[in-house]
């Protein structure tokens, strides 16, 4: 996919924008599991996530590339357009952002906040990303996809620091949405010749990747209501499927009452307020321990943004649930963007 030389530079590009995130091991938390986890924190970043490592990269390539770009326009479900939006303004180009009907209602006001505008089309982020085309060139912008090599080299540069910090690691466990988190793991451990074992993590609930993992194939789900609304997809792509199934170990399916308990027990053990993707890792990691007993593990906690009615909801004791053909995040988000 790409060189070691390459993430160098691209982490060269996003340091000279945006501070290293940190790696802790947390005392709470690696008591209460009995072995050394260290947390990778996506979360501080000023995006609430990860993928704006890739943005700023892709962006800039782009305008390297294409210096009469007039905007772009990419689909998300909120962490890819922020990351969009972040790296747009940054080098002066207008962006559109499609999301589907019922998104996050705080996604979507971070996402005007960076000067973004909002298209909502579809009920879900695969029918939100099949108008991208056909939007793209109706406002004569650049579409930009939610998983491409530049992307992925941008993101890789997390691993890059966590490899760096902790080359000895066992095991990582990433979530896997689309796939540039963990492709960017498996393609960074092995250029550093690494032995790390490097496990994705889906919800049982939108579980292409696992289906595909275990066909060896591409498999697409009818649905894929799950609350982490960051590993909500249906349709796997294909380029980093091959590398997921090359240079992963599993796929782990967690239930959306483990990965609810998940961001309870980072809560209480790192005071720190995951996503529902962001805690996947975590609940991927206590389901798979028992099979897999290891001595230290990292753990990708890959974005905080998660919407207040469901934090309040999931911290008391709860577990959100999404039906099919309704609002991801419900009337009650809504209501909630409206008071303040």
């Amino acid at each position: 996919m790409f060189s070691l030389d390459e993430i160098y530079q691209a982490h060269s590009l996003v340091q000279s924008v945006l501070p290293p995130t940190p790696q802790y091991v947390w005392p709470l938390l690696s008591q209460r599991l009995g072995i050394e986890v260290i947390v990778k924190h996506e979360n501080h970043l000023p995006t609430g996530a990860f993928k704006v490592r890739g943005g700023l990269v892709y962006l800039d390539r782009l305008i390297r590339r294409k210096p009469a770009v007039r905007g772009v326009i990419s689909a998300t479900r909120g962490n890819h357009g922020q990351s969009i939006a972040y790296a747009a303004r940054r080098v002066g180009l207008p962006a559109t952002i499609v999301v589907p009907v019922g998104n996050s209602p705080d996604k979507n006001a971070a996402m005007r906040a960076l000067g973004a505008e909002l298209i909502e089309v579809g009920n879900d982020f695969d029918e939100a990303r099949a108008e991208l085309g056909r939007l793209a060139e109706q406002r004569g912008y650049e579409p930009i996809p939610s998983f491409h090599r530049d992307l992925v080299i941008g993101v890789a540069t997390y691993a890059l620091e966590l490899f760096t910090a902790q080359p000895d690691l066992d095991t990582v466990y990433v979530p896997i949405g689309l796939g540039s988190g963990i492709c960017g793991l498996i393609r960074t451990r092995d250029l550093l010749g690494l032995k790390t074992t490097i496990v994705g993590v889906v919800s049982e609930r939108a579980a292409a990747y696992a289906r595909s993992f275990e066909a060896g194939r591409a498999v697409t789900t009818p649905t894929a209501w799950t609350f982490a609304d960051g590993i909500a997809t249906r349709q796997p792509d294909g380029d980093a499927l091959e590398v997921i199934l090359a240079g992963a170990a599993r796929v782990v399916e967690v239930s959306e009452r483990e990965i609810a308990a998940a961001i309870r027990i980072f809560y209480d053990d790192i005071h720190n307020l995951a996503e529902g993707a962001g805690a996947a890792a975590l609940a991927g990691m206590i389901q798979d321990l028992p099979q897999h007993p290891e001595r230290r593990c990292g753990v990708i906690l890959c974005g905080g943004n998660l919407d207040r009615h469901r934090a309040v909801e999931i911290l008391a004791g709860g577990v959100p649930e999404v039906r099919p053909g309704e609002s991801v995040d419900g009337e009650s988000g809504r209501q909630m963007l409206e008071m303040r």
